[in-house]
């Protein structure tokens, strides 16, 4: 009841008028996200890689209302991947769809996904898709195949699955029929029971399931790992602060003699420290989620409703104001 609430205030332009004027707020939030410029992004970056840890920034906002503002989103994100580029940080970069259009028009969405794989490619990065709630899910999984009828390649473009949604099996086994490098995580929307699974222990076995069947697919792959510059990411991603799983996917992996270069462990900024240097001491590539930019709101709100303790992170705030 409390997860459910908290997604929908997500999305209530009333409540984020409300929330984002009070000060303790962004204290709250700044424990997750990184900063308001991308320079804050880019210094966030330099201290993880320092650490032997990888980053994907993502600048904050979805459900842009025009078709400039998607364009700008579009430009911005172009801009990340230049800065990127220029400070030689070991950094890809996150993408919403809804934040450059989908939704709006899908044309043009189309067209800014090109300008940022274009960029994407000349840079020699990687760009992954975040996959959103399932209203967008049939089209984030056709624009993602448009892209690789027009020539972009798993090298420049990756996909997001999230393991809550019934369906997900049969699209990852689709995917991967491509090649695609996905970055399996649980899933932080408020789903119908008829599309999702209710109850948490059936969505951990299934995440399990679906590791080992990336796992299993991937073993063969040539070109499989890591590359040198941290930029482009194995095939197979796993993205939980989870103990289990992550247990799980490392036995199975070596279970299948898979390279430890070949499966990355992703986790969110600010969340995990602690298993994050573990993983990287056992040799693991690990990579950290970067979010930043003023668009905070949506974003934090669904870590609330992921943790418990993140709530009272946010209290524990409020009384320091």
């Amino acid at each position: 009841m409390l997860r459910s609430f908290l997604i929908y205030l997500s999305k209530a332009a009333g409540a984020q008028k409300l929330i984002t004027s009070w000060g303790f707020a962004w204290r709250a939030a700044s424990r997750f996200v990184a900063g308001d410029t991308v320079s804050d992004a880019i210094r966030v970056v330099r201290e993880l890689n320092a650490k032997g840890i990888n980053a994907t920034l993502d600048q904050l906002g979805e459900h842009t209302s025009t078709a400039e503002e998607a364009n700008g989103a579009a430009d911005s994100i172009v801009h990340v991947l230049q800065e990127i580029d220029k400070a030689g940080v070991k950094a890809n970069v996150s993408i919403k769809l809804t934040q450059i259009g989908m939704g709006l028009d899908e044309e043009t969405c189309r067209q800014n996904l090109v300008k940022i794989l274009e960029q994407a490619k000349k840079s020699n990065n990687f760009i992954r898709i975040d996959m959103e709630d399932t209203p967008y899910t049939d089209i984030t999984l056709a624009m993602y195949q448009s892209m690789l009828e027009r020539g972009f390649t798993s090298n420049q473009v990756g996909l997001v699955q999230q393991a809550y949604l019934f369906r997900t099996e049969a699209d990852i086994r689709g995917l991967l029929n491509h090649t695609t490098r996905i970055r399996l995580v649980k899933g932080a929307y408020n789903e119908p029971p008829e599309k999702a699974f209710p109850k948490k222990t059936d969505t951990d076995a299934n995440y399990d399931l679906l590791a080992k069947i990336m796992i299993d697919a991937t073993v063969a792959k040539e070109n499989n790992s890591i590359s040198t510059d941290g930029r482009t990411p194995p095939f197979i991603a796993i993205a939980s602060h989870d103990d289990k799983r992550i247990d799980f996917a490392k036995k199975h992996a070596e279970k299948m003699s898979l390279p430890k270069n070949s499966i990355e462990f992703q986790m969110l900024y600010g969340i995990r420290r602690d298993l994050q240097e573990r993983l990287v001491k056992e040799e693991y590539p690990v990579r950290v989620y970067v979010p930043f930019g003023a668009q905070w709101y949506p974003y934090f709100m669904r870590r609330l409703a992921e943790r418990p303790a993140n709530i009272w992170f946010f209290v524990s705030n409020y009384f320091r104001k």
